[in-house]
This record gives C-alpha cells, structure tokens and sequence, in this order.
C-alpha cells in the first residue's frame, strides 16, 4: 500500500512536470507572439510619424513660399525666416532652425503637388526626403 502510495505521488509529480513544461513552452510562444505585435506597432508608428512630420514640412514650406515671400528670395526672405525660426524655437523648443526652415521651403518648391508628396512620405524617411531636394 505505500509503495503503490510512492508511486502514485511519482507519477503525479512526472505530471506536474510534463505540465510545468508545457505551461513554459506555451509562455515562450505567447512570448513571441507578443514581442511581434510590439515591434509591428512600433514600425508602423515609425512610418506614420516619418510621413506626418514629412507631410507638416511640406505644408510649412508652402506656406512660407506662397503667402509670405510670393515666390521671392530677397533680405525680405532671410528676414522672414529668421524671424520665424526664433519665434518657433522658443515656443516649441530644438527643431525650427532657419536651416530646417529652408529644407520646409525646398520640399514645397521641388514637389508642389500635395499628392506626390503624400505619396513619397509614406515610402521615404524625412532624412531621405532632404538628400532628394
């Protein structure tokens, strides 16, 4: 009677563990599973940042070109953009140099139709965007 009493607590223990083991081979899949979701969430906020952030260059540079300088380049110009690039860094701080400015304005002078613009920024970072121009 103890002995069959052994072997059953043995047999139950072998149990546990096959169950154990598959509990964890089940959490390493979940695991995956998870890990997987989270880095395609984070590459598709990647682009969609990339493409907005790209798409809002391009709107401020329009906006520069047509209704400030109406096409123009003169001391007016750099005046403007100064004055604007001081006015932008102080309210929403790094970012809005006059440099990155004039990269607004080039995007919206070498690409005027919103569509193709639309179209690229989904496709290429702002980084890439800028060698182009």
């Amino acid at each position: 009677m103890q002995r069959s009493l052994i072997m059953s607590k043995q047999v139950k223990s072998k149990e546990k563990v096959a169950n154990h083991g598959k509990e964890l081979q089940k959490s390493s899949v979940l695991l995956k599973e998870v890990r997987r979701l989270i880095e395609s969430s984070r590459q598709k906020v990647a682009v969609t940042v990339n493409a907005e952030m790209t798409m809002l260059y391009w709107h401020i540079g329009s906006r520069i070109n047509t209704e400030i300088l109406n096409g123009q380049r003169a001391e007016y110009g750099k005046q403007i953009i100064a004055s604007l690039s001081k006015k932008l860094t102080e309210e929403y701080g790094r970012g809005w140099s006059q440099k990155q400015l004039r990269h607004c304005l080039r995007i919206a002078e070498t690409f005027d139709d919103y569509q193709i613009v639309s179209a690229m920024s989904t496709e290429l970072s702002w980084t890439h965007i800028k060698t182009l121009i």
